[in-house]
């Protein structure tokens, strides 16, 4: 209900550009309700315990646990992207709330893809979220425990070593209508097993040749169970323990056994393992363990525009299509803290949508709300001009003047700075126009228009550079107009940005678009709809006291949008975060 909330804030907002002016003061005030329920429905609905929390609870009132214990679980074949923030999110956050611990387990089963590379970005993505984690443990901590649980396994019977090649295995499996078949090899005796999974571990055997398989039931109608791979044999350098092993286990074998040696009591998953709970377990019941975790699963986040791959991800990198995983285009979570994205934005945007048992797909204008929400409270406003023009004040004094801007006026005291103005500054060029269509309140040729915290302009005469491109607008400026102290009695609808020409630094202005074309491209592969045209660059100038300020500040550009200030190669650079005006435009049905 709070998203419906700001959808319809959103539709009202463009509703109140094209209907009866005389309803306009109406429709805000409406606007203003329908933000103030989204956020007291967020309050009484989004901050009580979603359907984990209720089973969680429940055991805690019954006894049946007496403390929460999470783990975050990321294989570090990658970087963490925003699709495993929900998960990062409700993990800590859970343990959090319940006064519990979280730790953090890498899953590194699989080490022809896992770097050390990855699993310090995986700590700087949850140190950057202001998550603390308990203990730090990896898969290949408990392999040692994981080829015991093997062992016992096959000492009772329930583990075969299997000569079918994975196609061979994949035939048999049967279907969902149909049993599978049992391998030729399902009834060797313990004491062969025994000895073909000695030979797996010490080096005799082929990459491919043999498996080890869990001898479930082949009739299962959940497929999961039909008799799986729990250890194959691969000859990788593991990016911990080197080249101890030739044999892994598969992750639904060690995923529970991790578990449990953690102490986990509820393991979180998304809900593409729902399938793998019975054999989730399987595992905890038939290999000794002691402690018996929880595996409960939720919907994954999906949100339009975003690539949520982290194999296509990996693609882009490889292929050059980004400048790297920090890439301010890139969904990952060292791209949005790249780009400027508060963390506390995407938090709270996990926050808001929730948690449930159905997969969705999000609008990313929703998830731009939230950063746009917490820049409009917490940004500096500031002006840049994109496209220059400049403006010459012919009657402005020879002496420049200094004016007060209002840095934030969502600050709870005014707080201002001096801004310089003389007699040559830059406005935008799409804020002059020789030809203005109707309602059109910005400067044109006789036109008056009010510099932002300056004073009112009018324009009367436009010079042109041989080639036709404006070189300059003559102008004057009323001194009776100053901002805070206007007697001219003029009255102008039009407010524009502006910099002083003579103090003004050149600047770069970055631009981002999505990296994937919009969803009504969804059906085609990620490769199809990608934008080649995702970065747009301008060379503007900015007011002088941008080059000042520290990298990494965010700033609002006024009427232009979020930035970050960077410096790069010397230069000063703005690199967008997030549009000014909400982009989320709702789908016809």
């Amino acid at each position: 209900m709070g998203v419906s909330a700001y959808f319809l804030s959103a539709i009202i907002t463009d509703f109140t550009f094209t209907i009866n002016p005389y309803f306009y003061f109406f429709l805000i005030v409406l606007k203003t309700i329908c933000i103030i329920l989204f956020f007291v429905i967020k309050y009484l609905i989004m901050e009580t315990k979603n359907f984990i929390e209720d089973i969680i609870s429940e055991e805690l009132a019954e006894g049946k646990v007496t403390s929460v214990h999470t783990r975050f679980p990321p294989e570090p074949n990658g970087y963490l992207h925003i699709g495993h923030a929900k998960s990062l999110c409700l993990n800590f956050g859970t343990a959090e709330k319940y006064g519990g611990v979280c730790n953090l387990f890498f899953d590194d089963t699989n080490p022809s893809k896992e770097k050390t590379e990855y699993v310090d970005a995986i700590k700087a993505d949850i140190e950057w979220l202001g998550f603390k984690w308990y203990e730090v443990h990896y898969a290949s901590d408990f392999f040692d425990v994981i080829y015991e649980k093997a062992v016992k396994l096959i000492e009772d019977g329930k583990a075969f070593v299997c000569d079918l090649s994975a196609e061979e295995i994949s035939a048999t499996r049967g279907t969902l209508t149909e049993p599978g078949k049992d391998s030729p090899y399902r009834n060797r005796s313990i004491s062969e097993n025994l000895q073909l999974f000695k030979d797996m571990k010490d080096g005799k055997v082929a990459d491919g040749a043999k498996v080890l398989r869990a001898k479930i039931d082949m009739a299962s109608p959940n497929i999961n169970m039909r008799d799986p791979v729990i250890y194959r044999v691969l000859r990788a350098t593991h990016h911990r323990t080197g080249d101890k092993w030739c044999i892994y286990p598969m992750y639904d074998f060690a995923h529970p056994i991790c578990d449990s040696m953690q102490g986990v009591t509820h393991s979180l998953c998304t809900l593409e393992f729902e399938d793998h709970r019975p054999l989730y377990n399987w595992v905890v019941e038939n290999t000794g363990v002691t402690h018996k975790p929880r595996q409960i699963e939720f919907a994954r986040l999906n949100i339009t525009n975003t690539v949520m791959s982290k194999r296509y991800l990996k693609k882009l990198v490889e292929d050059k299509a980004v400048s790297g995983w920090d890439d301010p285009r890139m969904p990952t979570l060292t791209g949005l803290r790249s780009r400027g994205v508060p963390a506390d934005a995407l938090k709270n945007f996990c926050e808001a949508i929730g948690i449930s048992k159905a997969n969705s797909e999000i609008e990313v204008s929703y998830f731009e709300y939230f950063i746009r929400d917490y820049l409009n409270i917490h940004a500096e406003r500031a002006m840049v001009v994109f496209e220059p023009i400049k403006v010459r004040i012919t009657n402005f004094p020879d002496k420049a003047e200094e004016e007060d801007f209002e840095i934030n006026p969502n600050a709870e005291t005014v707080v201002t700075r001096k801004i310089d103005i003389s007699k040559e500054i830059y406005i935008d060029a799409e804020d002059f126009s020789l030809d203005p269509p109707p309602k059109y309140f910005r400067l044109k040729l006789g036109g008056y228009v009010r510099l932002k915290s300056a004073y009112i302009i009018k324009c009367n005469e436009v010079k042109f550079k041989e080639d036709g491109t404006i070189d300059e607008l003559l102008c004057e400026y009323v001194p009776e107009s100053r901002s805070g102290n206007d007697t001219s009695g003029i009255k102008v609808k039009g407010v524009i940005h502006w910099v002083n020409a003579e103090s003004a630094v050149p600047c770069e202005i970055r631009n981002y678009d999505y990296l994937l074309k919009d969803a009504e491209y969804a059906g085609q592969d990620f490769s199809e709809r990608m934008n080649y045209d995702s970065v747009h660059i301008f060379n503007g100038f900015a007011e002088k006291y941008l080059a000042s300020v520290k990298d990494g500040e965010s700033f609002q550009l006024m009427r232009k949008g979020y930035y970050k200030k960077i410096t790069d190669g010397g230069k000063l650079v703005f690199s967008q975060i997030v549009s000014l005006k909400d982009g989320f435009k709702p789908k016809n049905n």
